[in-house]
């Protein structure tokens, strides 16, 4: 598996990474709509190298992702009112517009683009160095007393103070701890259970209904549908 596949894989990986837009003007020039916030479905397209089905279809699998990352399909008033405000041209009766932030998500799941590989390896190499090298051991700041002394005796007597509460209180506490979660444990386990059989449910429910729409939607890229009838598809 490629080093970049992480991101391909891993919502939360993903997550992690996805404030980082800056590494996109790093790898190519984004062409951005008038109001220098947004980019339409071919902006992102060209950027990425790849065909507008790529796009549709990457769209209609990640959705809930994208959305939550900036994407949106304007119509009606609120697209009457970007156009005024953006001094967008576009007559169509829906708009698709991706941010920054969801043209980085983008790249983090097409997988046929080089331009988007090189995006992924790109925000790992950030990602790997903000973490910098492994933490170096806490230094021994306990205080260092003359051999002999009164503070060095009294030191010795706090210690086995110490150990002696722990051995006598502490752990048999922790041993009772540990027999009460021991006894949750199983029924949480119980509970997890349940609760992912209904997950299975529904996203059983969610697959096909996504196979529905990108089905319909390939069938319209295919038979040569208008960007209007595309975009709502897409609503």
């Amino acid at each position: 598996m490629s080093v970049d596949a992480v991101l391909l894989e891993s919502p939360t990986m993903r997550a992690t990474v996805a404030g980082r837009v800056e590494v996109l003007d790093r790898v190519g020039a984004l062409r951005l709509m008038p109001d220098d916030l947004h980019v339409t479905t071919e902006g992102v397209a060209g950027y990425f190298g790849v065909g507008l089905k790529a796009i549709y279809s990457l769209v209609v699998d990640h959705r809930a992702e994208l959305v939550a990352n900036g994407y949106t399909v304007l119509t009606g008033s609120r697209l009457t009112s970007f156009k005024e405000v953006s001094g967008s041209q576009s007559r169509a009766r829906s708009l698709a517009l991706f941010t920054r932030r969801t043209v980085l998500n983008v790249a983090m799941l097409l997988r046929d683009s080089e331009t988007a590989r090189r995006v992924r390896c790109l925000l790992l190499d950030i990602e790997q160095e903000s973490r910098g090298q492994s933490v170096a051991e806490p230094a021994d700041e306990r205080p260092r007393y003359p051999e002999g002394s009164v503070d060095a005796a009294v030191a010795r007597v706090a210690e086995r103070v110490v150990r002696d509460v722990v051995g006598t209180a502490v752990v048999p506490l922790l041993n009772a701890l540990a027999v009460e979660v021991g006894r949750n444990s199983t029924k949480l386990d119980a509970m997890a259970d349940r609760v992912d059989r209904l997950e299975r449910i529904v996203l059983d429910d969610d697959e096909r209904t996504v196979a529905r729409r990108r089905l319909r939607l390939m069938r319209a890229v295919d038979g040569g549908a208008g960007d209007e009838e595309i975009a709502d598809l897409l609503v």
